[in-house]
C-alpha cells in the first residue's frame, strides 16, 4: 500500500517510509549543523537501492536542502559570495573529474565495490572524529574550562601565489585555497553522493581563516552549483536520476532540515553530536561487514518483488531520461530547488 515503483532505480519503494526516513535524517541535520549526504546515500543503499543510483539521487537531494539552507542564511546576510565563488569554480573541476572516475569503475563493473569501500572509510573516520570532539567538548563544559583560540592560523597555503581580497570575510588570500578544496569537494560528491560540508566548513574556519558565522551559509551556497553540475553529469553520463526519488527525498528532506535548524537552539548540541557519531560508526561498520564478511550487500528491504506497472508517467520518465538526458536532468535539478525554495520561504512566513 501507498508504494511506487522508480522506474530509473528499477526498484519498488514504500513513500511513507522514505518521506519519513529522509525527513529524520534532514531532521538530524539541521539540528546539528552537519550535512546529511554522508547518512542519506547510505541509508538508500540499506534499503535497496544500488550505490549507482543512490549516489546521483542522493547528490540532487543535498541540492534541494543546500538551496533551502542558503536562503536561510541570505535572510541573515550570512553568505560570503565571492568565497563561494572560488569554491565552485574548483567543485566545476572537479565534478567533472569524479565523474569521469565514476564512469570508469562503472565500466569495470566494480563501482558499487568503489562506493562501499569510501564510505566505510569515511563514516568510520569522521564518527570516531565527531565522536572524540564531541565527548572532549562535553568534558570541557562540565569542567568549566575555557580555550582562548587565535583568530587566524598562518598555514603555506597562505603564501601561495593569485592574492585575492576577500571584503565580507576581510581575508587577504590567496584564490588557490578555495580552488584547491573546492576540486576535493567536487571530487568527493560526484563519486559518493555527498555534499562535502563535514570537510569544507572546518578548513574554510581553522585554514582559510574565515569568520565561523559566514562559513555555513558559504559553504550551502556553494554547494548549491557543485550538486547542479553533479546531478547533470549523472544524468547525462550515466541516466541515474529517478524523478520519483528526487521528488520525494526533497519534499522529506527539506522539511525535516527546517524544523530542526528551528529547535537546535534549545537542546544540547553536543550530546546530539556524539549519538550521531555513533549512528555513523554504526552505518562505516555495516559497510565493512558487508564488504569483507557477506558476499551479497544486505538491504533493509522495504521494496516488494512483483511486476512493474508502467503507466504514462512512469513510461515517459524512463524515455526521458534515456532520449534526452540534459532536459531530464534540467527538470530534476529545478525540482529540487523549486521544493527548497518554497519550503525556505513558506517557513520563513509560517514560523
Amino acid at each position: 500500500m501507498l508504494d511506487i515503483y522508480l522506474p530509473i532505480a528499477e526498484v519498488y519503494i514504500n513513500i511513507p517510509v522514505l518521506l519519513l526516513i529522509s525527513a529524520i535524517v534532514g531532521f538530524l541535520t539541521g539540528l546539528i549543523g552537519i550535512g546529511g549526504g554522508f547518512l542519506m546515500t547510505p541509508i538508500l543503499i540499506f534499503l535497496g537501492i544500488s550505490p549507482i543510483y543512490a549516489v546521483g539521487n542522493g547528490a540532487n537531494n543535498i541540492l534541494a536542502a543546500s538551496v533551502s539552507g542558503t536562503l536561510a542564511h541570505y535572510f541573515k546576510k550570512q553568505i560570503d559570495i565571492k568565497m563561494g565563488v572560488l569554491i565552485l569554480i574548483g567543485g566545476l573541476i572537479g565534478s567533472l573529474i569524479g565523474v569521469e572516475i565514476f564512469i570508469f569503475f562503472l565500466e569495470q563493473g566494480s563501482i558499487n565495490n568503489v562506493i562501499s569501500i569510501l564510505y566505510c572509510g569515511l563514516l568510520s573516520s569522521v564518527g570516531l572524529m565527531m565522536l572524540i570532539e564531541s565527548l572532549s567538548e562535553i568534558k570541557r563544559i562540565r569542567e568549566k574550562k575555557f580555550i582562548r583560540r587565535k583568530l587566524h592560523n598562518h598555514y603555506w597555503i597562505h603564501n601561495l601565489p593569485f592574492k585575492v581580497r576577500i571584503h565580507a570575510s576581510k581575508l587577504y588570500i590567496s584564490a588557490i585555497g578555495p580552488i584547491f578544496f573546492g576540486i576535493v569537494i567536487g571530487l568527493i560528491s560526484s563519486i559518493m553522493g555527498v555534499g562535502g560540508g563535514f570537510i569544507l566548513v572546518p578548513v574554510l574556519i581553522y585554514v582559510i581563516g574565515m569568520p565561523a558565522r559566514l562559513v555555513p551559509g558559504t559553504s550551502l551556497f556553494a554547494m548549491i552549483f557543485v550538486m547542479i553540475i553533479v546531478t547533470l553529469l549523472h544524468a547525462l553520463e550515466n541516466n541515474t536520476i529517478d524523478l520519483y526519488l528526487v521528488m520525494i527525498l526533497s519534499l522529506g528532506s527539506v522539511l525535516g532540515a527546517q524544523l530542526g535548524s528551528k529547535i537546535s537552539s534549545k537542546l544540547a548540541g553536543e550530546e546530539l553530536r556524539a549519538i550521531l557519531s555513533i549512528l555513523i560508526l554504526i552505518f562505516g561498520f555495516k559497510f565493512g561487514y558487508d564488504l569483507f564478511f557477506s558476499k551479497i550487500i544486505p538491504s533493509i528491504n522495504i521494496t516488494n518483488i512483483s511486476i512493474p506497472d508502467f503507466n504514462n508517467f512512469t513510461q515517459f520518465i524512463i524515455n526521458a531520461s534515456t532520449q534526452y538526458p540534459i532536459i531530464y536532468g534540467l527538470a530534476s535539478v529545478s525540482i529540487a530547488i523549486l521544493i527548497g525554495v518554497l519550503i525556505a520561504y513558506s517557513f520563513r512566513k509560517i514560523v
